[in-house]
C-alpha cells in the first residue's frame, strides 16, 4: 500500500498526511528555527544547535552550509517548502478551520 500524502484542512485544525506533508512540516519548523536564530541568537531548543539546524537544512536542500549561513538555508528551505506545498493536493476547507 502506498500512503499519499495530502494537507487536510478541517473545523479541528490541519492535518499533514504522509511523508512528504510531513518533510513539508519539518521543513516548515526549522525555517521558522532559522531565522529566529539568524535574527536574535535564539535556539529553538537544546537539540536545534545552529550545527543541527544547518546539516538538516542541507539534507532537505541538497545543499552544504557553513556557518553563519542562516538566512541563505531559510531562503533555500522556503523555495524548497513553496514548490513542496504546490504539488500536494489539499482536502477540505481553509475557510472552515
Amino acid at each position: 500500500m502506498i500512503e499519499e500524502s495530502k494537507i487536510v484542512y478541517g473545523a479541528g485544525g490541519t492535518a499533514f498526511v504522509g511523508p512528504d506533508a510531513v518533510a513539508l512540516f519539518r521543513a516548515a519548523a526549522l525555517w521558522s528555527g532559522l531565522r529566529l536564530y539568524a535574527r536574535s541568537r535564539i535556539k529553538p531548543n537544546r537539540a536545534w544547535t545552529p550545527t543541527a539546524m544547518l546539516k538538516a537544512a542541507g539534507q532537505i536542500t541538497g545543499k552544504t552550509y557553513k556557518r553563519g549561513q542562516y538566512e541563505t538555508a531559510a531562503a533555500d528551505l522556503k523555495i524548497w517548502m513553496d514548490t513542496m506545498k504546490a504539488a500536494l493536493p489539499v482536502e477540505g476547507d481553509l475557510e472552515e478551520s
